[in-house]
C-alpha cells in the first residue's frame, strides 16, 4: 500500500499493534444520549487517553477541535433512527471525497448479518470499500445486531459475519465479545476490535471482559457508554488504556480506576 494508507493504519494501530477507539457516534441514530449530551466535552476531556474518535461527520464539524491528536474513524452508514421499525435499514451516508476533506484515518459502516437488509448492508460495504481504496482509506466494518445482541453473541454467528466482512475487503472487524471469542479471531484474517455494547453491571466487569478478549486474541477495543457513562471517565479510560496498552490485570487496572476516582495520585500514568 501507499504511504497514506501505512500513516493512516501507523494512526489506528500503535507500535504495539493494539488500539483504543473511543464511540461517540450514537447520536446518528439514538439522538441525544446520556452522558453524550455535548460531544466536544467529552472529546476533550478523553483524548489524552484514546487512540482515535468514532464520529459522523456533523459532530466532527462542529464538536472535535481540529487540533486534536486523536485520529478520526467516520461513521458513514445511517439512513434509520431508535424508533425505526427495523434498525438494519441502512445504506452508505458519505463520499470518498468528504472522508478525504475531513482527514479521517479511516472510516466505519454496519453489517447486518442474518437480517432483512443483509444483501444492502453487503453490497454497501463492497461500494465502501471500492471507493475508499484508491484513497488509501482503511474501512472498519461493524457487525451490527440491531436489537437482537442477546440472540446473536454467540462465536459461531460473530465468527461468520466478522469473516464474510474481512472477506469483503474491510481492514479491521468490530464485533461483541463472546464466549469462545478465540475462534472468531482466528476466523477473522483481520484485526478484530471489540465493541462494547450496552453498559456493564459494574466497573470491574468492563475491564475483565477487555482484559479477556485481549488475552484472546483481539487488538483492542471501540468502547463508548462504559466510558462517558461511567462516573469517572477518565479514570476508566485509563484503566482501559494501562490493559490495552500496558499489559495491566484487571485488578492493576481496577487499582488505577479507583485512585484516579478517589482523586489520589496514580503510581503510573496510563496517558497516551
Amino acid at each position: 500500500m501507499d504511504w497514506g494508507w501505512n500513516n493512516r493504519i501507523s494512526k489506528l494501530f500503535l507500535p504495539d499493534q493494539h488500539c483504543f477507539y473511543l464511540a461517540m457516534d450514537h447520536g446518528y441514530f439514538q439522538g441525544p444520549t446520556h452522558g453524550l449530551e455535548d460531544v466536544g466535552k467529552v472529546s476533550k476531556m478523553l483524548e489524552s487517553y484514546v487512540d482515535a474518535f468514532f464520529v459522523t461527520r456533523g459532530i466532527l464539524r462542529n464538536s472535535i477541535d481540529p487540533r486534536t491528536p486523536v485520529a478520526i474513524i467516520l461513521r458513514v452508514s445511517g439512513g434509520i433512527s431508535i424508533v425505526s421499525k427495523d434498525l438494519s435499514n441502512e445504506e452508505v451516508s458519505t463520499t470518498a471525497d468528504e472522508v478525504v476533506r475531513l482527514n479521517a484515518s479511516a472510516v466505519g459502516y454496519s453489517v447486518y448479518i442474518g437480517t432483512e437488509y443483509e444483501h444492502q448492508t453487503l453490497m454497501g460495504l463492497f461500494k465502501l470499500v471500492n471507493e475508499c481504496t484508491p484513497f488509501g482509506i482503511p474501512v472498519m466494518a461493524v457487525t451490527a445486531v440491531g436489537r437482537e445482541l442477546e440472540e446473536k453473541k454467540e462465536a459461531r454467528f460473530l465468527g461468520m459475519a466478522c469473516r464474510i466482512c474481512a472477506e469483503s475487503g474491510a481492514s479491521v472487524v468490530k464485533t461483541y465479545y463472546c464466549e469462545d471469542f478465540d475462534k472468531i479471531v482466528a476466523g477473522c484474517p483481520v484485526p478484530v476490535v471489540i465493541a462494547g455494547g450496552p453498559k456493564t453491571n459494574s466497573d470491574i466487569e468492563v475491564l475483565k471482559f477487555v482484559y479477556n478478549g485481549m488475552q484472546k486474541g483481539a487488538s483492542g477495543v471501540n468502547l463508548g457508554r462504559n466510558i462517558w457513562q461511567n462516573d469517572c471517565p477518565i479514570g476508566m479510560a485509563s484503566a482501559l488504556r494501562a490493559i490495552i496498552h500496558e499489559k495491566y490485570s484487571p485488578k492493576e487496572a481496577y487499582e488505577l480506576f479507583l485512585s484516579i476516582k478517589n482523586e489520589e495520585m496514580p503510581v503510573k500514568s496510563a496517558k497516551r
